[in-house]
């Protein structure tokens, strides 16, 4: 006779860390998946009802569910009808490591330790409405893009199938110095220009060229965490400043790390709170970098869309002759991100050492893809598809906001809605975030968590969501707003999320 599995002690184990910059639901995540990964937790045995559990540790319910639904998920645990859940069947247990094998071999470097799980961009599906970082996919100019492409390997030159400039492809390098004079008010030169496979390629190559190992650089908190993983891997200490109304508290994060080295920044429109650095806090920022001997990342995507407010030139705009800004831009997110298209402009005292980095490194771009941005950029196809583009994304977060006034009343309050690709709703006390997207990504609906996005939580940080609207059709926006509200719903009222 099959005897019933029961819940193992082990869980008596768990110890939360206050002083952990993980909030306590990561906590709980990574202390049951190591306990699946060194055979600690065996296939088949039953976890607590989340009740319990949530009494035994101390902590919401909501917490404790959202943990096991993360679980199921993942397929570290299965659910069975009427019986709970128990850690999946079909895992396998490891036998333990071989005691004569190298530590450093098993986990990875501590760097790379320390990016565990995927980065925000890489969640969703770009099918799924209300996707985050999208562009819409669907107003890309496919026919033109492949006819410009085409007439490049047409050519058929020698010199098409080299390695090219490193530095990148003259021609592109001239028409985005244009470019950028017009559009974002920095006057540069092609000679001040990298070509880089995205922005954050652009961000390690400038990490890497610029800082040491172990030196310690601002980061926006919260930020986009897809390019702080980039300094993380460069060796450096990542410290959270924190972001409110103005932009980047430059103060906080003078008494946080006065000795930084650099400082990333998204001044025109954070990510993912949406708003712009004002005119004092970027003077104070310039004022720092010179008083510190620092220099500061600019990233500056998504600043060409803006609705309810006028342009604002880039922070590098302001940066005179001093030099302490180094400007990170990308066409990913104008055009479509497959294009893996980015660029540095630097001070000319620091090009050789930012090329060199790039070569070693081997951040290059297909010289067609090069190429062809050259011809679209410079035949002012760009500026025409930005200004569809932006016609497109005003009438599909107009649909957004529109859905939200009819079916979230109460539920999700938009916090910003003046730039970008996204907007920020907040949630009502008592919502986990990122039990509500994993819940809304089941329902095929990428709406992306405000929580995942703190690189250290505050104690009273709010629970929000974040909304793309630019690959995400008008007429969508109902039915996936009203489905994201039945979650809530759901939660507010204890119910599961299935």
């Amino acid at each position: 006779m099959k005897t019933r599995a029961t819940a193992y002690p082990v869980w008596n184990a768990f110890v939360p860390s206050p002083d952990s910059p993980l909030t306590l639901r990561e906590q709980l995540l990574r202390f049951f998946r190591k306990g699946v990964a060194d055979g600690t937790l065996k296939p088949g045995i039953r976890l607590p009802a989340s009740r319990l559990l949530a009494q035994e540790l101390g902590v919401s319910r909501m917490t404790v569910t959202g943990v096991y639904e993360q679980l199921l998920a993942e397929g570290f645990c299965e659910a069975r009808q009427g019986a709970g859940t128990y850690v999946a069947s079909r895992i396998n247990a490891r036998p333990p490591p071989s005691p004569t094998a190298p530590p450093g071999l098993l986990g990875g470097s501590l760097r790379a330790r320390q990016l565990a799980g995927p980065d925000s961009m890489s969640l969703g599906h770009p099918d799924w409405p209300l996707t985050p970082g999208l562009p819409a996919l669907d107003a890309f100019p496919y026919a033109l893009w492949g006819r410009l492409e085409g007439r490049f390997w047409r050519g058929r030159l020698p010199t098409h199938s080299s390695y090219g400039d490193p530095q990148g492809s003259l021609p592109l390098r001239q028409a985005l110095a244009e470019y950028l004079g017009v559009a974002r008010g920095v006057v540069c030169t092609a000679e001040q220009i990298i070509i880089t496979p995205g922005a954050q390629a652009a961000v390690s190559i400038a990490a890497l060229a610029l800082t040491d190992r172990g030196e310690r650089a601002w980061v926006e908190n919260p930020g986009y965490d897809a390019t702080y993983r980039s300094l993380i891997l460069a060796g450096l200490e990542t410290v959270g400043v924190p972001v409110d109304a103005e932009g980047l508290d430059v103060q906080a994060g003078r008494r946080l790390a006065p000795d930084a080295r650099l400082a990333l920044v998204s001044p025109s429109h954070q990510y993912p709170t949406g708003v712009t650095m004002s005119l004092a806090r970027r003077l104070a920022l310039l004022q720092w970098a010179d008083q510190a001997n620092a220099l500061i990342l600019e990233d500056d995507y998504d600043s060409e869309f803006r609705y309810d407010c006028g342009p604002t030139p880039a922070l590098k705009a302001l940066d005179g002759h001093n030099g302490r800004v180094i400007y990170v831009g990308t066409l990913s997110k104008l055009l479509i991100p497959g294009l893996r298209l980015g660029f540095l402009v630097a001070p000319e005292g620091l090009v050789d050492v930012l090329q060199r980095v790039r070569n070693g490194s081997g951040h290059r771009v297909p010289k067609s893809l090069q190429a062809t941005a050259a011809d679209f950029i410079g035949n002012g196809h760009l500026g025409s598809h930005i200004r569809r583009a932006k016609a497109l994304y005003s009438e599909r977060r107009a649909a957004l906001l529109a859905a939200l006034d009819s079916h979230a009343d109460g539920l999700l309050s938009v916090a910003t809605a003046a730039t970008g690709l996204h907007l920020l709703a907040y949630l009502p006390e008592g919502c986990d975030d990122q039990a509500l997207t994993l819940a809304a990504r089941r329902r095929q609906i990428g709406a992306g968590s405000l929580s995942s996005l703190w690189v250290t939580r505050p104690t009273a940080a709010r629970h929000g969501l974040l909304l793309g609207f630019g690959n995400t059709a008008a007429d969508a926006m109902p039915a996936a707003v009203r489905s994201l509200c039945q979650l809530i719903e759901a939660q507010l009222a204890g119910r599961s999320l299935d």
